[in-house]
């Protein structure tokens, strides 16, 4: 996908060559958040999912927290990257 890895270079996601791209620009409320959970549970201690967005996952976020996962998100003209990972 053109313009993640640069994207993803610039968040604070461990350097890793293992991660999984979801594209969730297209899908509607609450789908993005379902799948990107659902792909986390998933998650190898040394991978990192990226979420391409076309807004900030707010709602993500503290589920995340919960969960106990890190992340870091990047914001550039139509879309958003957020890395996330395990702590």
């Amino acid at each position: 996908m053109s313009g993640v890895d640069s994207l993803l270079a610039e968040t604070n996601a461990p350097s890793t060559t293992v991660h999984d791209v979801l594209d969730v620009r297209e899908l509607p409320p609450p789908e993005p958040l379902k799948v990107t959970l659902e792909t986390l549970a998933e998650l190898d201690d040394d991978g990192v999912v990226v979420q391409v967005s076309d807004r900030v996952p707010q709602h993500l976020f503290p589920r995340l927290d919960d969960r106990g996962f890190a992340y870091d998100t990047v914001e550039r003209d139509d879309r958003v990257v957020t890395a996330i990972w395990r702590a």
